[in-house]
Protein backbone atom coordinates (compact mmCIF):
# COMPACT_ATOMS: atom_id res chain seq x y z
CA UNK A 1 0.00 0.00 0.00
CA UNK A 2 1.06 3.49 -0.81
CA UNK A 3 2.11 4.55 2.73
CA UNK A 4 0.55 7.82 1.95
CA UNK A 5 -3.06 6.17 2.15
CA UNK A 6 -2.46 4.30 5.34
CA UNK A 7 -4.00 5.58 8.63
CA UNK A 8 -0.75 6.18 10.68
CA UNK A 9 1.01 8.15 7.98
CA UNK A 10 -2.18 9.66 6.43
CA UNK A 11 -3.18 11.20 9.89
CA UNK A 12 0.19 13.11 10.05
CA UNK A 13 0.43 14.32 6.82
CA UNK A 14 -0.48 18.61 6.90
CA UNK A 15 -3.20 19.83 5.10
CA UNK A 16 -1.76 20.90 2.06
CA UNK A 17 -0.67 17.47 1.28
CA UNK A 18 -3.85 16.11 1.98
CA UNK A 19 -5.21 18.40 0.03
CA UNK A 20 -3.16 17.56 -2.76
CA UNK A 21 -3.47 14.19 -1.96
CA UNK A 22 -7.02 14.20 -2.34
CA UNK A 23 -7.25 16.29 -5.32
CA UNK A 24 -5.16 13.43 -7.48
CA UNK A 25 -8.04 10.68 -6.06
CA UNK A 26 -10.52 12.95 -7.35
CA UNK A 27 -9.04 13.39 -11.06
CA UNK A 28 -7.98 9.79 -10.68
CA UNK A 29 -11.85 8.60 -10.32
CA UNK A 30 -13.60 11.61 -12.18
CA UNK A 31 -15.04 12.39 -8.58
CA UNK A 32 -15.64 16.41 -7.49
CA UNK A 33 -13.21 17.12 -4.41
CA UNK A 34 -15.44 19.32 -2.19
CA UNK A 35 -12.54 19.97 0.50
CA UNK A 36 -11.02 18.63 3.34
CA UNK A 37 -13.31 17.46 6.97
CA UNK A 38 -12.28 16.45 10.25
CA UNK A 39 -14.73 13.85 11.41
CA UNK A 40 -14.01 13.44 15.42
CA UNK A 41 -15.91 11.02 17.39
CA UNK A 42 -16.10 8.31 20.00
CA UNK A 43 -12.69 8.76 20.76
CA UNK A 44 -10.81 8.13 16.90
CA UNK A 45 -10.76 11.23 14.60
CA UNK A 46 -9.55 11.56 10.82
CA UNK A 47 -9.06 14.68 8.61
CA UNK A 48 -9.84 13.26 5.15
CA UNK A 49 -11.53 14.61 1.79
CA UNK A 50 -15.36 14.60 0.83
CA UNK A 51 -16.18 13.99 -3.24
CA UNK A 52 -19.24 13.92 -4.76
CA UNK A 53 -20.14 11.75 -7.77
CA UNK A 54 -23.31 10.68 -9.72
CA UNK A 55 -25.05 12.51 -6.95
CA UNK A 56 -23.36 10.68 -4.26
CA UNK A 57 -21.30 11.59 -1.39
CA UNK A 58 -17.97 9.73 -0.85
CA UNK A 59 -15.27 10.12 2.11
CA UNK A 60 -11.58 8.40 1.76
CA UNK A 61 -10.84 6.32 4.31
CA UNK A 62 -7.32 5.28 4.58
CA UNK A 63 -6.28 1.75 5.01
CA UNK A 64 -5.15 0.39 7.76
CA UNK A 65 -4.10 -3.17 9.70
CA UNK A 66 -6.66 -4.07 12.82
CA UNK A 67 -7.63 -6.30 14.91
CA UNK A 68 -11.48 -7.47 14.54
CA UNK A 69 -13.57 -9.60 16.29
CA UNK A 70 -14.39 -9.58 19.71
CA UNK A 71 -13.74 -12.59 22.82
CA UNK A 72 -13.97 -10.34 25.85
CA UNK A 73 -14.93 -7.04 27.29
CA UNK A 74 -12.07 -4.41 26.94
CA UNK A 75 -13.37 -1.99 29.50
CA UNK A 76 -16.47 -4.17 31.05
CA UNK A 77 -20.60 -3.24 30.89
CA UNK A 78 -21.61 -0.20 32.45
CA UNK A 79 -23.97 -0.30 34.59
CA UNK A 80 -27.69 -0.05 32.72
CA UNK A 81 -26.32 -2.47 30.39
CA UNK A 82 -25.56 -4.64 33.32
CA UNK A 83 -28.72 -4.35 34.95
CA UNK A 84 -30.76 -4.65 31.45
CA UNK A 85 -28.58 -7.88 30.81
CA UNK A 86 -29.63 -9.10 34.29
CA UNK A 87 -33.52 -8.36 34.05
CA UNK A 88 -33.42 -10.25 30.95
CA UNK A 89 -31.53 -13.22 32.57
CA UNK A 90 -34.18 -13.10 35.36
CA UNK A 91 -36.89 -13.33 33.05
CA UNK A 92 -35.82 -16.17 31.37
CA UNK A 93 -34.69 -18.07 34.17
CA UNK A 94 -31.28 -18.56 32.94
CA UNK A 95 -27.69 -18.22 34.26
CA UNK A 96 -25.09 -17.17 31.87
CA UNK A 97 -22.21 -14.80 32.00
CA UNK A 98 -23.02 -11.84 29.75
CA UNK A 99 -19.56 -12.14 27.92
CA UNK A 100 -21.01 -16.17 27.03
CA UNK A 101 -23.93 -14.81 25.73
CA UNK A 102 -22.69 -11.72 23.81
CA UNK A 103 -19.91 -13.94 22.65
CA UNK A 104 -22.02 -16.14 20.52
CA UNK A 105 -23.21 -13.31 18.48
CA UNK A 106 -19.54 -12.02 17.44
CA UNK A 107 -16.78 -13.16 15.23
CA UNK A 108 -13.60 -14.74 16.22
CA UNK A 109 -10.74 -12.27 16.61
CA UNK A 110 -8.59 -11.93 14.07
CA UNK A 111 -6.09 -9.40 12.06
CA UNK A 112 -7.06 -7.76 9.17
CA UNK A 113 -5.13 -5.43 6.57
CA UNK A 114 -7.65 -3.06 5.15
CA UNK A 115 -6.89 -1.06 1.79
CA UNK A 116 -7.84 2.33 1.15
CA UNK A 117 -11.09 3.40 -0.53
CA UNK A 118 -13.68 5.92 -1.42
CA UNK A 119 -16.46 5.21 0.43
CA UNK A 120 -20.43 6.21 0.11
CA UNK A 121 -21.83 8.09 3.13
CA UNK A 122 -24.97 6.78 3.40
CA UNK A 123 -26.12 3.27 3.19
CA UNK A 124 -28.76 3.30 -0.68
CA UNK A 125 -32.24 1.37 -0.96
CA UNK A 126 -31.87 -1.54 -3.70
CA UNK A 127 -35.15 -2.65 -4.69
CA UNK A 128 -36.92 1.05 -4.88
CA UNK A 129 -36.91 2.96 -8.35
CA UNK A 130 -38.19 6.38 -8.16
CA UNK A 131 -40.80 7.06 -10.88
CA UNK A 132 -43.11 10.14 -11.68
CA UNK A 133 -46.30 9.30 -10.84
CA UNK A 134 -48.15 9.47 -14.54
CA UNK A 135 -44.90 5.95 -14.97
CA UNK A 136 -47.41 3.48 -17.37
CA UNK A 137 -46.14 1.26 -14.62
CA UNK A 138 -48.00 2.66 -12.05
CA UNK A 139 -50.57 3.75 -14.11
CA UNK A 140 -51.02 0.39 -15.58
CA UNK A 141 -52.23 -0.99 -11.49
CA UNK A 142 -55.76 1.00 -10.83
CA UNK A 143 -55.52 -0.69 -7.38
CA UNK A 144 -52.50 0.79 -6.33
CA UNK A 145 -53.09 4.16 -7.73
CA UNK A 146 -57.05 3.88 -5.47
CA UNK A 147 -54.76 3.17 -2.82
CA UNK A 148 -52.65 6.53 -3.19
CA UNK A 149 -55.80 8.57 -3.39
CA UNK A 150 -56.86 6.92 -0.29
CA UNK A 151 -53.62 7.79 1.43
CA UNK A 152 -53.48 11.72 -0.41
CA UNK A 153 -56.51 12.55 1.83
CA UNK A 154 -55.16 10.90 4.94
CA UNK A 155 -52.68 12.51 7.21
CA UNK A 156 -50.06 9.74 7.10
CA UNK A 157 -46.67 10.50 5.94
CA UNK A 158 -46.09 7.39 3.98
CA UNK A 159 -47.87 4.17 2.49
CA UNK A 160 -45.96 1.01 1.20
CA UNK A 161 -47.76 -1.38 -0.79
CA UNK A 162 -45.59 -4.41 -0.06
CA UNK A 163 -42.76 -5.02 -2.78
CA UNK A 164 -45.10 -3.30 -5.42
CA UNK A 165 -45.25 0.55 -4.87
CA UNK A 166 -44.54 3.48 -2.38
CA UNK A 167 -45.53 6.81 -1.81
CA UNK A 168 -44.58 9.64 0.88
CA UNK A 169 -45.47 13.08 1.65
CA UNK A 170 -43.24 15.48 2.07
CA UNK A 171 -42.53 19.23 1.47
CA UNK A 172 -42.53 19.87 -1.69
CA UNK A 173 -45.59 17.29 -2.76
CA UNK A 174 -45.66 13.44 -3.19
CA UNK A 175 -42.61 11.05 -4.07
CA UNK A 176 -43.76 7.75 -5.50
CA UNK A 177 -41.67 4.80 -5.76
CA UNK A 178 -42.12 1.28 -7.78
CA UNK A 179 -40.39 -2.63 -6.30
CA UNK A 180 -37.86 -4.61 -8.31
CA UNK A 181 -37.12 -7.98 -7.29
CA UNK A 182 -33.82 -8.32 -7.57
CA UNK A 183 -30.85 -10.59 -6.15
CA UNK A 184 -27.45 -10.07 -5.02
CA UNK A 185 -25.46 -11.11 -8.47
CA UNK A 186 -27.86 -8.48 -9.80
CA UNK A 187 -26.82 -6.36 -7.75
CA UNK A 188 -23.23 -6.97 -7.91
CA UNK A 189 -23.31 -6.42 -11.46
CA UNK A 190 -24.99 -3.49 -11.84
CA UNK A 191 -22.36 -1.81 -9.21
CA UNK A 192 -19.65 -3.27 -11.15
CA UNK A 193 -20.60 -1.52 -14.26
CA UNK A 194 -20.43 1.90 -12.34
CA UNK A 195 -16.99 1.32 -11.22
CA UNK A 196 -18.42 0.02 -7.85
CA UNK A 197 -18.20 -2.49 -5.64
CA UNK A 198 -19.15 -3.36 -1.81
CA UNK A 199 -16.74 -3.95 1.21
CA UNK A 200 -16.34 -6.95 2.28
CA UNK A 201 -17.39 -7.92 5.64
CA UNK A 202 -13.84 -7.25 7.13
CA UNK A 203 -13.92 -3.56 5.57
CA UNK A 204 -17.55 -3.33 6.86
CA UNK A 205 -16.30 -3.69 10.51
CA UNK A 206 -13.20 -1.44 9.79
CA UNK A 207 -15.49 1.53 8.82
CA UNK A 208 -18.11 0.50 11.52
CA UNK A 209 -15.25 0.08 14.73
CA UNK A 210 -11.75 1.97 13.08
CA UNK A 211 -10.25 -1.68 14.68
CA UNK A 212 -11.69 -0.67 18.32
CA UNK A 213 -11.06 -3.54 20.93
CA UNK A 214 -14.48 -2.35 22.80
CA UNK A 215 -17.69 -4.19 21.69
CA UNK A 216 -19.39 -0.55 20.23
CA UNK A 217 -17.40 1.90 19.14
CA UNK A 218 -18.15 4.16 21.70
CA UNK A 219 -17.24 1.39 24.40
CA UNK A 220 -18.39 -1.97 25.49
CA UNK A 221 -22.38 -1.19 26.82
CA UNK A 222 -25.00 0.77 25.05
CA UNK A 223 -24.73 4.28 25.56
CA UNK A 224 -27.98 5.36 26.49
CA UNK A 225 -27.69 8.90 27.07
CA UNK A 226 -27.77 8.28 22.79
CA UNK A 227 -31.43 8.75 21.26
CA UNK A 228 -31.48 5.43 19.71
CA UNK A 229 -33.83 4.36 16.60
CA UNK A 230 -36.99 2.05 17.82
CA UNK A 231 -36.34 3.18 21.88
CA UNK A 232 -37.17 6.97 21.52
CA UNK A 233 -39.73 9.03 20.32
CA UNK A 234 -38.93 11.93 18.05
CA UNK A 235 -41.96 13.46 17.83
CA UNK A 236 -40.78 17.43 19.79
CA UNK A 237 -37.84 17.53 16.98
CA UNK A 238 -38.59 15.36 13.84
CA UNK A 239 -35.57 16.81 12.04
CA UNK A 240 -32.96 15.60 14.13
CA UNK A 241 -30.90 12.66 13.43
CA UNK A 242 -30.40 10.14 16.30
CA UNK A 243 -26.89 10.05 17.05
CA UNK A 244 -26.27 6.76 15.90
CA UNK A 245 -27.08 8.22 12.08
CA UNK A 246 -24.42 11.27 12.48
CA UNK A 247 -21.12 10.72 11.43
CA UNK A 248 -18.58 8.67 12.09
CA UNK A 249 -15.03 9.36 12.74
CA UNK A 250 -14.51 8.36 9.35
CA UNK A 251 -17.52 10.63 8.60
CA UNK A 252 -19.62 7.44 7.66
CA UNK A 253 -23.32 6.82 8.49
CA UNK A 254 -23.04 3.46 9.67
CA UNK A 255 -24.91 0.63 11.66
CA UNK A 256 -27.79 2.81 13.23
CA UNK A 257 -30.62 1.11 12.78
CA UNK A 258 -31.16 -2.90 13.76
CA UNK A 259 -33.77 -3.16 10.91
CA UNK A 260 -31.20 -2.43 8.05
CA UNK A 261 -28.87 -4.93 6.91
CA UNK A 262 -26.39 -3.67 4.77
CA UNK A 263 -25.60 -6.44 1.98
CA UNK A 264 -21.45 -6.57 2.41
CA UNK A 265 -19.34 -8.44 -0.90
CA UNK A 266 -18.88 -11.96 -0.36
CA UNK A 267 -19.28 -15.39 -2.43
CA UNK A 268 -23.10 -15.75 -1.01
CA UNK A 269 -25.53 -13.24 0.29
CA UNK A 270 -24.35 -11.82 3.22
CA UNK A 271 -25.23 -9.11 5.64
CA UNK A 272 -24.06 -6.98 8.28
CA UNK A 273 -24.94 -4.30 11.06
CA UNK A 274 -28.36 -5.47 11.62
CA UNK A 275 -30.56 -8.27 11.93
CA UNK A 276 -33.42 -7.41 10.03
CA UNK A 277 -34.73 -6.06 13.64
CA UNK A 278 -35.54 -9.76 15.03
CA UNK A 279 -34.08 -8.77 18.27
CA UNK A 280 -35.94 -5.67 18.84
CA UNK A 281 -39.06 -7.59 17.30
CA UNK A 282 -38.32 -10.19 19.80
CA UNK A 283 -38.42 -8.15 22.80
CA UNK A 284 -34.74 -8.13 23.79
CA UNK A 285 -34.48 -4.50 24.81
CA UNK A 286 -31.55 -2.03 23.42
CA UNK A 287 -28.89 -3.66 24.34
CA UNK A 288 -29.46 -6.81 22.55
CA UNK A 289 -31.68 -5.54 20.05
CA UNK A 290 -28.34 -2.85 18.92
CA UNK A 291 -25.74 -5.84 19.33
CA UNK A 292 -26.41 -6.76 15.23
CA UNK A 293 -24.66 -3.24 15.01
CA UNK A 294 -21.50 -3.94 16.48
CA UNK A 295 -18.63 -3.81 13.92
CA UNK A 296 -17.43 -7.49 15.86
CA UNK A 297 -20.98 -8.90 15.29
CA UNK A 298 -20.76 -12.39 13.04
CA UNK A 299 -21.73 -11.73 9.72
CA UNK A 300 -24.90 -13.17 8.74
CA UNK A 301 -25.01 -15.77 5.47
CA UNK A 302 -28.54 -15.27 4.28
CA UNK A 303 -30.84 -18.56 3.03
CA UNK A 304 -31.30 -17.41 -0.60
CA UNK A 305 -30.06 -14.69 -3.13
CA UNK A 306 -33.35 -12.86 -3.52
CA UNK A 307 -32.82 -9.08 -2.04
CA UNK A 308 -35.87 -7.84 0.29
CA UNK A 309 -35.52 -4.57 -0.07
CA UNK A 310 -37.93 -3.71 3.40
CA UNK A 311 -34.53 -4.75 4.90
CA UNK A 312 -31.37 -5.48 2.95
CA UNK A 313 -29.58 -1.61 1.89
CA UNK A 314 -26.22 -1.18 0.46
CA UNK A 315 -23.42 1.15 0.68
CA UNK A 316 -21.00 1.35 -2.85
CA UNK A 317 -17.01 1.59 -1.93
CA UNK A 318 -14.41 2.73 -4.43
CA UNK A 319 -11.29 0.76 -3.81
CA UNK A 320 -8.44 2.68 -4.17
CA UNK A 321 -5.77 1.15 -6.39
CA UNK A 322 -1.98 1.55 -5.34
CA UNK A 323 -0.14 4.73 -7.23
CA UNK A 324 3.19 5.49 -5.52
Amino acid sequence: MNEKLSRPQFNQMDTTEKQALMESLAARYTMTFLGLHTFDHWGQSCTTGIFEKDGREFVFVPGDTVTLGWEQFAVGLNQESREELEYLFQEWEMEQDPTELIGESMAPVRQAAIDPMLVGRELEEINWEPVKMDDPRLTAHPDWLKEFRDFAWSDSSSLTLHQSARIERTEDGFHTWIYHCTDYDALLAGLEKQGLSLPTADEWAYLCGGGCRTLFPWGDGLDYSMRLRWFEDMDEDENRPYDMEEPNFFGLSIAYDPYMREVVQSDRLTTCGGDGGCNICGGLGPFLGFLPCSPHCKPEVQEDKELNGDYDFYRPIIRVENHD
